[in-house]
């Protein structure tokens, strides 16, 4: 079956392979490595957790069957897939309603994982969400939420991972079958459509579809084109903050219901016994010994404890039918005992003469009450951590404005849109001020844009005729038509949203110690709870303390029933679930707003140990942006020819030191815009020393020292000067070889990043150790090592030699941190325990990175680790305090502190001080949001701009 192949550009193809066998990151970079070796690949990537290979190469230099091949030889089969569908693993989002503790997102985690076809589910209790990392040609994201329903819980889709968009349109009229079925058939025709939901009691039509194959404009022309209807976009309903905003007012409603029963039972059994002529009322019987009050409390708590606390027994109900143990457990034992104990009391009471029981009907009711409003305050904090999501969603503009251009592209006319309806090559105008609606490219117009709210460069950027632009960033001064070309769910913004999200999902490895605990907690304090109650009880039915102790109004067994109960609701796991996830979502969500994305919560605490930075040279250090300073022939020729066979060597390169030579040679054609360069053959690119190639039937060599050296090239003592003098210039030098014979040498200069100094010279101060790998010569190298303040250099790096350092030094007991950018770091970035990628790098580094930094600002690498340590030790704190509450509070509820001070923790009040804990941890979190970077980060300089 001939493989999906997808044109890129001229003779450039991208081909994906299914690689079996891989176990390992070595694994995979084995096969990238021999995939590199071939002639006409342009760039590799290699997925070890999918066992996919993608490839994008010269179709005029290699096939999909050599590089199959090359993956066998390497020790692995390959097949090429054909289907799309077959290679994607998709990742699904579900939101889930009714979570306590962690020990309902385990239950849902296993139940997840344990479903054939899902490769990875993480369920986070801080954001309520669910990600399931599954294949949709062996489960469907319904049988998800179906398994999620039947776990116990309301599972509401966020987005399906598909490559496809969603979208909901108001359509007026749409009221019988007739119209329902019109509407169907008339969207169904259009190709790209996915699938069509339409909810007639809500005027509403949910719309999947294709992107690249259609958009919302169309469905509304199409379904307006019938006559009997008007379509436009649906109101904004606001994705997650509307499940957020829905589950506030959802435990608002309740609290104030439960206060409406729960205070007059708190006055009639607290208050109202003090005054004497409500007193007297109250204690009128209705039958036997059976009082007023007791009959009112009972009619009041009722509702309470059966109505509005019907969620706690649905939960517990699933928990204890999936076989684990949650907070709704612990609520519905403790409330009933409460209640249950109450009516025997009342009904003994109203039979017999001679008994006057005590009731703790107010001790259920006030337990739920303080619950609930612990939880609305919890949801409340809750709903706050995300805010950094809202805000990147927030720089999206709700207007755009759509020319119509004739076909000599002028302006036929131009029309203020819904920034929604943007479809892909629409061309939207920027006016001087505005922000620009989508990605793009400008077709015409100069201006210059402030791009800092997604790269961090303080000064705005110039824009013209053919330059990209990322919707969400501001125009600054003239007018700019632009041509989307990424919209919706594939733009910039939409990627880095999703990029925080999933971060904000992933747990840290401490989280594990929570989850543990969580397990085994609530059975141990049932069982605490039932021996504190059964201790007591034997006490006072042995008379084991003195009778003074019991209050006037109780019984021993009452008394040693109170214990039990407040030792039931204290012991909240909560607090201990809450500790480091909200930690993780709020710390990720700060460094998201500062430009440093964390990529979930293994990131964040990895960071907080590093002690140990290893940075690559060009792109890291260095601006990225080399530039050829100076050229000696050493043959006799034309400099024009000499750089034409050179760049048609380079071209195939993806090095910036090719790139720097390649746009230097465009200065000897007359083309500079669309260069023609001569055809290369038999091209190879050897990795972390140069590139081979024949042009025009002569050999081209170009690379460091080592490979002229390895190709018995030999090199003469001007070239060996003129290399030595670059080196001392903190320049690289490279030499070209034509038919064998040392050709040439290129000086290439890469400034030094601003800053750079003071950055190493910080984390020095912090007890890092900063250290510099590169693919470069030992001259260069350890000029830019003495200039920045780096002492330990290593030179003449292949991109496996880095990882091999990286594992050194791992081994010599440090916590590795690799900096860097390029493709060729990227077995170094898996490797170290923090992969730390330069925002302005290439796709792969970045997908290998652990931590990445948008402004690719060097100082940023400490705003990084800074973070990382604060966050981490608000973790702790918010353990010290969980299980520090724990350990203080079940011991007094258990009545430790009543033989000596007389003091007793009632129920209602074990209940509030349960209700507070995870309110607190969730608080102690949130002020993570007040992070300010180091005080020595303010007098640091960056492009001559003081950073503050």
């Amino acid at each position: 079956m001939p493989p999906k192949v997808k044109k890129v550009e001229g003779s450039e193809s991208k081909a994906v392979f299914s690689v079996i066998g891989m176990t390992c990151s070595a694994c995979a970079g084995s096969v990238e490595k021999a995939i590199k070796q071939l002639p006409g690949i342009r760039e590799a990537v290699v997925d070890v957790l999918n066992n996919r290979a993608q490839v994008l190469y010269h179709s005029n230099f290699v096939n999909e069957e050599t590089i199959c091949k090359t993956i066998e030889d390497v020790g692995f089969q390959a097949t090429i897939i054909s289907d799309t569908s077959e290679r994607s693993i998709q990742v699904c989002k579900i939101h889930i309603n009714g979570m306590t503790c962690t020990s309902c997102s385990s239950t849902i985690e296993s139940a997840l994982q344990a479903i054939p076809g899902v490769q990875k589910a993480q369920v986070a209790l801080a954001t309520e969400e669910a990600e399931v990392h599954y294949s949709p040609k062996t489960v469907s994201y319904n049988q998800l939420l179906e398994v999620i329903e039947n776990t116990g819980f309301e599972a509401i889709l966020v987005s399906t991972g598909e490559d496809i968009t969603k979208i909901e349109l108001k359509v007026d009229g749409v009221d019988t079958d007739h119209t329902v079925s019109m509407i169907e058939k008339s969207l169904q025709a259009l190709p790209g459509v996915q699938e069509i939901v339409i909810y007639p009691e809500l005027n509403k039509v949910s719309i999947s579809y294709k992107p690249e194959m259609t958009g919302p404009r169309i469905f509304i022309s199409v379904i307006e084109s019938n006559g009997h209807f008007k379509a436009m976009i649906y109101p904004k309903e606001g994705g997650r903050e509307a499940f957020k905003q829905e589950e506030i007012k959802q435990y608002y409603k309740f609290l104030l219901w439960s206060l409406l029963f729960t205070i007059p039972v708190f006055l009639t059994s607290m208050v109202f016994m003090y005054i004497p002529g409500i007193r007297h009322i109250l204690d009128m019987k209705v039958v036997n010994m059976l009082s007023i009050d007791m009959v009112v409390r009972w009619e009041l708590s009722t509702p309470v404890q059966f109505i509005i606390g019907r969620r706690f027994y649905i939960g517990s109900y699933k928990a204890l039918r999936h076989g684990s143990a949650n907070m709704d457990v612990l609520i519905v034992l403790g409330t009933n005992a409460a209640y249950f104990y109450s009516v025997y009391s009342l009904l003994r009471s109203a039979s017999s003469k001679d008994f006057k029981g005590t009731d703790f009907f107010e001790t259920s009711s006030m337990l739920i009450s303080f619950i609930l409003l612990g939880k609305y305050m919890e949801v409340l904090a809750k709903g706050r951590t995300s805010e950094a999501i809202a805000k990147l969603l927030d720089l999206t503009p709700e207007t755009a404005i759509l020319l119509t251009l004739d076909d000599e592209r002028n302006v036929v006319s131009e029309e203020e849109i819904d920034g929604r309806l943007i479809q892909k090559n629409d061309v939207i105008k920027i006016i001087p001020g505005a922000k620009i609606a989508s990605d793009g490219n400008v077709l015409w117009g100069d201006s210059h844009v402030n791009e800092s709210m997604i790269t961090g460069e303080a000064r705005p950027v110039a824009k013209g005729k053919g330059d990209t632009v990322i919707g969400g960033t501001v125009n600054e001064n003239g007018v700019l038509h632009i041509r989307a070309t990424r919209v919706g769910s594939e733009s910039a913004l939409s990627q880095i949203v999703r990029l925080v999200e999933s971060a904000q999902m992933a747990k840290a490895p401490v989280q594990k110690f929570a989850d543990r605990v969580s397990k085994y907690f609530v059975p141990l304090v049932i069982i605490f709870s039932f021996s504190t109650w059964f201790a007591w009880f034997l006490a006072g039915r042995f008379h084991g303390y003195p009778k003074s102790w019991i209050p006037d109004s109780m019984s021993s067994f009452e008394l040693a029933l109170q214990f039990g109960i407040s030792v039931m609701v204290i012991a909240c796991p909560c607090a201990l679930g809450l500790a480091t996830p909200t930690a993780v979502v709020v710390g990720t969500g700060v460094g998201a707003s500062q430009g440093v994305l964390i990529k979930g919560g293994q990131a964040l605490e990895s960071a907080h140990k590093v002690n140990c930075i290893i940075f690559d040279k060009t792109g890291t250090l260095t601006v990225g942006k080399p530039e050829v300073v100076n050229t000696h022939l050493l043959r006799n020729m034309v400099l024009g020819e000499f750089y034409v066979l050179i760049a048609a060597t380079e071209v195939n390169s993806e090095h910036p030191l090719a790139k720097a030579i390649v746009e230097y040679a465009k200065n000897f054609i007359e083309d500079k815009g669309n260069p023609a360069w001569p055809e290369a053959r038999d091209f190879i690119s050897i990795t972390g020393h140069g590139v081979k190639a024949s042009v025009k039937n002569k050999e081209i060599i170009v690379g460091n020292r080592s490979l002229m050296l390895e190709q018995n090239i030999a090199i003469p003592l001007d070239a060996e000067d003129m290399l030595a003098e670059a080196e001392g210039k903190a320049q690289t030098g490279i030499l070209v070889s034509i038919d064998r014979e040392a050709a040439g040498v290129i000086a290439i200069s890469d400034p030094l990043k601003p800053g750079a100094e003071e950055v190493i010279s910080i984390l020095k101060s912090m007890k890092i150790r900063s250290i510099m790998v590169t693919g470069d010569n030992w001259g260069t190298a350890n000029s830019i090592a003495k200039e920045v303040g780096i002492e330990t250099v290593i030179a003449e790096a292949r991109p496996e030699d880095k990882a091999e350092k990286v594992r050194e030094f791992q081994a010599s007991g440090y916590t590795v941190a690799m900096v860097g950018d390029g493709i060729n770091d990227s077995p170094a970035l898996v490797a170290a325990d923090v992969g730390i990628a330069i925002g302005a790098g290439t796709d792969i580094a970045i997908e290998a990175a652990d931590i990445v930094l948008m402004k690719s600002n060097l100082e940023d690498v400490i705003t990084a680790i800074d973070l990382s340590r604060k966050s981490f030790q608000r973790i702790r704190l918010n353990y010290i305090w969980a299980l520090g509450y724990n350990f203080l509070g079940i011991p007094i509820a258990a009545g430790a502190l009543f033989p000596s001070t007389g003091l007793r923790l009632p129920p209602w009040i074990a209940g509030a001080a349960m209700a507070a804990s995870s309110v607190s941890v969730v608080c102690s979190s949130l002020l993570l949001k007040y992070y300010k970077r180091p005080r020595k980060l303010d007098n640091l300089e960056i492009h001559g701009i003081k950073i503050k």
